[in-house]
């Protein structure tokens, strides 16, 4: 399993973005840090609160050869995603999949709750109208 955390500025908030790869699945959660967060802070973060975040669906991908890399190769692999600033893309995908589907699951129950709502108000107005007939 490789975790990578990547922490950037998304106007107005710092926030993080864990990605979690087990053999060919990756699963995203997103942290909002609010304030720039100092290094030692995402550390202590990540180690008392990585068990209750709260995983997106996984998603499948490829999965990646593990060559060896040349150390010095290594070094600018990492200098240059240091530099980079963002979210993965794939990351970003599997986010938004999981918005949408919580947003979907969300408009369901409000819509159900209102339905249930206006059933309850219909049959409020009938047994009113039953009550008027029966006094006469």
């Amino acid at each position: 399993m490789n975790t990578r955390l990547t922490v950037f500025f998304d106007d107005p908030f710092w926030v993080g973005v864990i990605e979690r790869t087990d053999e060919n699945q990756l699963e995203t959660a997103r942290i909002v840090f609010g304030s720039e967060p100092k290094d030692y802070e995402v550390y202590d973060f990540v180690l008392r609160h990585y068990t209750r975040l709260q995983f997106c669906r996984p998603i499948l991908i490829q999965p990646e050869e593990e060559r060896r890399v040349n150390p010095k190769r290594l070094q600018r692999i990492v200098r240059k995603e240091t530099e980079n600033k963002g979210i993965g893309t794939k990351a970003q995908q599997a986010l938004k999949r999981e918005h949408e589907l919580v947003k979907i699951e969300r408009k369901k129950e409000t819509r159900e709750q209102r339905e249930a709502l206006e059933q309850m108000k219909f049959e409020r107005r009938m047994l009113k109208r039953k009550e008027k007939k029966k006094g006469h």
